[in-house]
């Protein structure tokens, strides 16, 4: 659905009057992915909310404050910036959501995932009736086609990181606010990379990869493929934990450029499905379609888990640090055999059953510390820019202040910027900010 909300007329009004009151441009507070990754919530002159994310943790983090903004839009659809969109709706305030259609159906299948998970906790910020109220709403753009939100004038570009994802720019006559979002300025198999540029004033600059140099895409690539080759060539399984959004579908390309038998599993099931619906927010659809005919999806009835590791195939499943999902069944059945393997495909954060399996050679499976003699190994297939990437994109904002975000070394990056003559600051989470 497309277009503009009942409310939209009335925010352009109080946005004439925000301009008078002030001259100095847009005020902007950092309610969550300051100096940290997770909870990515930005707050325009107290009235355009940019994202409005959770960080996964025990318990789970939410933004400082949910505010009452006049409209949202979000950047894309993973849990750091779409996860506690629903709580905007718990009250009496219907703002509208503006995001690309594979955003606006990613952040559903999230929220019903959160509420399946933390439903019946106190953790949970929003209710099954805050998360009906989104797609009323919901007011769907594609890239380079300019809307109205709260009386700006903004504009999705390709930020390259997945199907939908976005940079986006924030116009209010006097200030061009670009607000980058996760971006990646090379190809993947799934989306090309970021070539946007647009015209700006001051630059919000996620900084997830800022001291790291990714090795070349094609490389990993390669290196991955005859593992999981030789592995199969000698019997074996391997496991592929794979994050449902994004890296699922990447892996199942590969598996399909490269001939290799794939099962699918977890939540990256229907996030396939739907993203088939949106062949123009992936970069070859027809090489999508081919890798989704060649993917056998699980269904985990009657057994299949079990009957599927000893098929001598790759198996794509959730989770990606493995900290639940179908991946629960399937390394304790490959893990004692040292033939087979594990490949995570992400970054694990510390603390996750991932990062100890790479660490110590054992992990907590469904409550049992369990050793794993199956071979474990790790491959970057990021899909954020690395150092050089986010010092590419920047060459394009040399004069435009930035604001550097979304990382957990933001403040070493912006130091590292201001050696090279930016203007780059930054934030504290909770700061606030005349740009």
């Amino acid at each position: 659905m497309s277009g503009h909300g009942p409310g939209d007329g009335a925010a352009g009004t109080d946005a004439g009057k925000r301009l008078e009151s002030q001259p100095n441009g847009m005020e902007v507070e950092f309610l969550g992915g300051a100096r940290e990754i997770g909870r990515s919530a930005v707050l325009v002159d107290d009235s355009l909310l940019l994202d409005f994310g959770m960080l996964t943790d025990t318990p789970p983090q939410f933004p400082l404050e949910t505010p009452d903004p006049d409209a949202v839009v979000v950047s894309h659809g993973h849990l750091d910036h779409v996860g506690t969109i629903p709580a905007l709706l718990s009250g009496e305030a219907r703002p509208p959501i503006h995001w690309t259609p594979p955003t606006h159906e990613l952040a559903l299948t999230l929220a019903r995932d959160t509420l399946k998970l933390h439903g019946g906790s106190y953790n949970c910020p929003f209710t099954a009736t805050d998360l009906k109220r989104v797609t009323q709403v919901s007011r769907t753009h594609g890239y380079r086609d300019p809307f109205e939100a709260a009386g700006y004038e903004v504009t999705f570009y390709n930020a390259g990181h997945i199907p939908g994802s976005a940079h986006v720019l924030v116009d209010d006559g006097e200030t061009r606010l670009l607000y980058t979002g996760d971006f990646h300025t090379d190809d993947q198999r799934l989306v090309s990379g970021t070539t946007s540029r647009p015209d700006a004033d001051v630059v919000i600059c996620e900084s997830t990869y800022s001291d790291v140099e990714h090795e070349e895409r094609s490389v990993v690539e390669e290196r991955f493929v005859e593992s999981v080759e030789t592995t199969l060539w000698e019997g074996g399984t391997v496991v592929v934990p794979a994050f449902a959004i994004g890296r699922t579908q990447e892996m199942m390309l590969i598996c399909d450029a490269y001939d290799i038998p794939c099962y699918v599993d977890g939540m990256g099931k229907q996030v396939t499905e739907m993203l088939q619906q949106y062949p123009e927010f992936v970069r070859d659809p027809d090489a999508f379609r081919r890798a989704k005919s060649h993917a056998r999806f699980v269904t985990g009835r009657n057994g299949q888990r079990k009957r599927i590791t000893d098929q001598h195939a790759a198996i794509i499943t959730t989770s990606g640090m493995l900290s639940g999902g179908p991946a629960m069944t399937y390394v304790p059945e490959i893990r004692a055999n040292p033939t087979n393997k594990i490949t995570m495909t992400g970054y694990q954060v510390e603390g996750t059953p991932g990062r100890d399996l790479l660490e110590t050679g054992r992990a907590e499976i469904d409550g049992r510390v369990m050793p794993v003699s199956a071979q474990v190994e790790q491959y970057d297939f990021s899909a954020h820019a690395d150092r050089d990437g986010l010092l590419a994109f920047l060459e394009s904002y040399e004069n435009t202040p930035v604001l550097v975000n979304h990382g957990d070394r933001c403040d070493r990056f912006a130091s590292t910027l201001r050696k090279d003559g930016f203007e780059a600051t930054a934030p504290q989470l909770g700061s606030v900010h005349n740009v």
